[in-house]
């Protein structure tokens, strides 16, 4: 009885320790835990863009990763460049801020 606790503890240690590596973030991949942040910076960023009249939400795509958001799309204008990026900015857990918009 005691040899199969044995067993029993150890699958349950290898189980635990590879459910915890599998979720660990890499230079390229992220975390499950930095993912769901990075969904809610997201969900932040297009949300402060929608609150501000000046911009269009649908002109503009966001995508976040490790806290660094990108902008990318077509405006109408140059201001409309610049204020993305500063409305982008105010949101918190921003990093930095990767605008690629472009003029049409």
């Amino acid at each position: 009885m005691k040899q199969i606790n044995k067993y029993v503890s150890a699958a349950f240690l290898a189980i635990a320790l590879v459910s915890v590596v599998g979720c660990a973030s890499t230079a390229k991949h992220e975390g499950t835990g930095e993912y769901v942040d990075d969904s809610v910076i997201t969900t932040k960023v297009k949300a402060a863009i929608f609150n501000d009249a000046s911009l269009k939400v649908f002109q503009i795509n966001v995508e976040t990763f490790k806290g660094v958001v990108q902008l990318s799309g077509f405006v109408n204008s140059p201001a409309a460049v610049t204020k993305a990026a500063e409305v982008t900015r105010t949101v918190g857990g921003v990093k930095s801020v990767k605008n690629d918009l472009q003029v049409k």
